[in-house]
C-alpha cells in the first residue's frame, strides 16, 4: 500500500476558501456561489430527502435569506480530514429553519476541490 502524498499548503488553503464560499452562500442565498463550490452530478442527502445539486439549489432559492432574516452567521468547520485528493468535512449549519450538521464529501479533480456529496442531518 501506498502512503499518501503529503497536503500541499494549496490544498488545505483551497479547501478553506470552498467552506467559506459554501457558509457564505447559504448565508446570503447566494445560489451561484453555491453552484461553483458543488460539482454538477453532486447528491444531498438526509433521512428521508434525496435531491440533486440543481433541485437542492431550486429550494435554497426559494427559501428565506439568513442573512435578511438578522439570522446570526455561526457557520464553522468542526472537522476535517483530507487524504491525497479527497477531504471529508464536518461542518455546523445553523440555518433559520434548524441546526444542522453537514458531512461534505469532496474530491480535487482537473486541479479543483468540489463537494460531491452532502449528507446532512437537523439537531
Amino acid at each position: 500500500m501506498s502512503t499518501p502524498e503529503p497536503l500541499h499548503q494549496e490544498d488545505h488553503a483551497a479547501i478553506q476558501g470552498l467552506m467559506r464560499d459554501y457558509f457564505d452562500g447559504l448565508y446570503e442565498g447566494d445560489v451561484k456561489k453555491l453552484k461553483r463550490v458543488f460539482h454538477r452530478d453532486a447528491g444531498l442527502k438526509a433521512p428521508g430527502y434525496r435531491k440533486t445539486r440543481d433541485e437542492w439549489l431550486e429550494a435554497v432559492a426559494q427559501r428565506p435569506i439568513p442573512r435578511d432574516e438578522g439570522f446570526a452567521y455561526r457557520f464553522s468547520v468542526m472537522s476535517s480530514e483530507i487524504v491525497g485528493e479527497q477531504a471529508m468535512i464536518k461542518a455546523s449549519v445553523p440555518l433559520p429553519a434548524a441546526d444542522y450538521v453537514d458531512f461534505l464529501g469532496l474530491l480535487k479533480e482537473g486541479g479543483e476541490w468540489k463537494i460531491v456529496e452532502k449528507i446532512f442531518t437537523a439537531v
